[in-house]
């Protein structure tokens, strides 16, 4: 802690120097004149001008001779009767470059902008890294949304190309993307070709003058490949991230700025080992698996594991069996999937060592204290520690979180802020919070090497959204909470915390108390309109065993909040079903649940992308009935 310590306060003094010697440690074709210029408040910040570099030499060809024969991945795929394949950090160089040379034959060049969807194959990350390689800029779209949804990716950044596969099948579940692809791209006249990878040989439809097999593409190619010189602040990638209104913003970050800090983040959080094998569950389709399935872990020579499949396929020990098998040391993953493997008990535990394990991570929501205790005691063994990291496809990499096994950890609490990170608490006017034990709306008071620098094409929608509501500071969009150890706990997005009767409620915080409650695995709470609290809380549940009595659980739940944050923020509406509906990337769509909470069925929009569509029906009826006997 006495490094950490030092660390960051000589990155808050002296940012260039700290960040200097940071950037050191990677490949320049050309070293920076200047780390950082720009103006924050402008909203015009860079960092390493005058550079030039490629982000793929950092990732590949650095790491040849020492490491050529390393594995850079170990593919697991969906049917656990298939062969695993082992891609050494040689194959996946000459892949890259196979690739690079032949989307560069077929007329793609710096500056394009390239669709992928793909499943998690190592053709995915290939994919990425031939783009970059070349300077093509791609625009990842996961592989499991709708035609609509990657139309609009696809027309909003103008890609000209497109790179997919023929298909995947996800458990049991046989997903044709080569169709769904075809289907969108009846809206995107802009697009010139389509790579397509046969992975499943499913009976697909190419177009002769627009389809090209991915095999056909990198025949006779040649496996070596002069990377492209990149500025400093050239475009790497846009992803897009959906708001609660308006269409996808396409975060756009740029190279060097993002492979220093993914690079160092990836080191320093997780505290990597060369023998370590990592294993981060994220689809590469997010920013998650940008940053900590790709960039991240290849900039510092890890072995990753890449999974194609589901937690529940073939049973729920799954996961347990790729780490065992494997020997992984590092496993990160999503609070969804720790309590979606918690509600199954304990038995597909049996036969599982997880001894090998020796750091847990969590990542994409704030994960509640019930499901960190149960993924300390039952994965961890109680021997690992967890980095509870919070971050945004906006930051680029984590920005607040424990150094493993270096922070002392709190369970629910992201800690303290990683170096160069300068978090505030400010109150609803913009005042900054300066004592230590506060609550407020989480802003970040400068920038930081992996900082989105634009929404693609609309510069004036990045600013009004991150730093139009607090002048000077980028604003998360969170609320958190600072304790007298100075550590950060976030309480949910800022539009969920929810004013009672003068009293400002932390959705998180709610959740976090009812999920104590033995027979709720998963709930989200909401709150809607009420003509004396002014706001009131309505609570959703999903239980291990459906309820017989919903009075008697009504009156747990209250005591429970009661207990944990006190009788004002007890939920005035109950609703026990049997699901809550999430992204594909498994987040709740507490926007949905409201508005039906709110009597405004009609209003939740298209549900077509979510996982489990399904549920809102259900929801829909169940809300209804509550509303009309509300339990209290």
């Amino acid at each position: 802690m006495n490094e950490y310590r030092l660390a960051y306060d000589e990155s808050i003094a002296h940012p260039d120097i700290f960040w200097g010697r940071v950037a050191d440690s990677f490949t320049w074709k050309q070293r920076w004149s200047k780390v950082r210029s720009g103006d924050y408040h402008q909203v015009n910040y860079t960092w390493f001008d005058e550079a030039k570099l490629n982000i793929t030499e950092n990732c590949l060809d650095r790491h040849l001779l020492a490491l050529g024969e390393q594995t850079a991945y170990i593919w697991e795929p969906n049917d656990p009767k298939e062969a695993v394949r082992h891609i050494s950090y040689n194959d996946l160089h000459n892949m890259v470059c196979r690739l690079a040379n032949g989307l560069s034959a077929m007329g793609v060049k710096k500056g394009d902008r390239v669709c992928i969807y793909m499943p998690m194959v190592p053709e995915l990350a290939v994919s990425l890294l031939a783009c970059a390689r070349i300077g093509a800029i791609h625009s990842v779209v996961f592989g499991g949304f709708s035609a609509q949804a990657i139309a609009d990716r696809v027309n909003d950044a103008d890609c000209h190309w497109m790179i997919t596969a023929d298909g995947v099948y996800r458990g049991d579940k046989k997903l044709v993307l080569k169709s769904i692809v075809d289907e969108a791209l009846e809206r995107c006249p802009g697009v010139r070709n389509v790579v397509v990878l046969n992975h499943r040989n499913f009976d697909i439809t190419m177009y002769p003058k627009r389809d090209i097999w991915w095999h056909d593409v990198i025949e006779h190619q040649s496996e070596t490949h002069d990377a492209v010189a990149m500025d400093a602040e050239d475009p790497l990638f846009i992803l897009y991230t959906s708001g609660s209104t308006g269409k996808p913003k396409g975060v756009l970050h740029t190279t060097a700025g993002y492979m220093v800090y993914a690079g160092y983040t990836f080191a320093n959080v997780f505290q990597h080992q060369h023998d370590d094998i990592y294993w981060c569950t994220a689809d590469i389709g997010w920013i998650t698996g940008h940053s900590y399935m790709v960039y991240g872990p290849l900039l510092c020579g890890a072995t990753s594991v890449l999974f194609e499949g589901v937690p529940s396929y073939p049973d729920w020990g799954r996961l347990w069996d790729v780490v065992d098998k494997h020997r992984v040391t590092i496993f990160y993953t999503a609070p969804t999937a720790i309590r979606a493997l918690e509600a199954q008990g304990l038995e597909h535990f049996k036969g599982k060592s997880l001894s090998s394990l020796r750091v847990l991570g969590s990542v994409g929501e704030p994960i509640n204290e019930e499901a960190w205790n149960w993924y300390h005691e039952n994965v961890g063994h109680q021997r690992c520690p967890i980095v509870d990291t919070w971050w945004q496809t906006e930051t680029g990499g984590i920005l607040i979180a424990p150094l493993a096994g270096i922070t002392p950890t709190k369970p629910s609490f992201a800690t303290l802020p990683l170096p160069g990170v300068i978090p505030v608490l400010v109150d609803a006017q913009g005042n900054e919070l300066l004592e230590k034990n506060a609550e407020g709306n989480l802003c970040i008071k400068q920038s930081w090497p992996g900082q989105a620098r634009s929404v693609y094409g609309d510069h004036d929608r990045f600013i009004s959204t991150y730093f139009a509501t607090y002048k000077g500071l980028y604003f998360t969009g969170d609320g958190c909470r600072r304790d007298d150890d100075g550590y950060y706990r976030i309480t949910g997005r800022v539009d969920d915390v929810i004013n009672v009767s003068g009293h400002r409620i932390g959705t998180a915080e709610v959740e976090n108390a009812i999920d104590e409650h033995e027979n709720v695995y998963e709930c989200a709470v909401v709150g809607i309109p009420h003509a004396i609290k002014g706001q009131c809380l309505f609570a959703f549940v999903a239980c291990h065993h459906q309820p017989q009595n919903m009075t008697a659980l009504s009156k747990e739940i209250h005591k429970l909040v009661s207990e944990k944050i006190g009788s004002f923020a007890r939920p005035d509406y109950l609703c026990a079903v049997s699901g809550l509906p999430k992204t594909r990337s498994g987040k709740i769509m507490r926007r949905i649940i409201r508005k039906i909470a709110e009597g405004e069925p009609d209003k939740i929009g298209d549900i077509t992308t979510l996982l489990n569509p399904e549920v809102v029906e259900e929801i829909k009826i169940k809300v209804a009935e509550v509303i009309k006997a509300p339990v209290s």
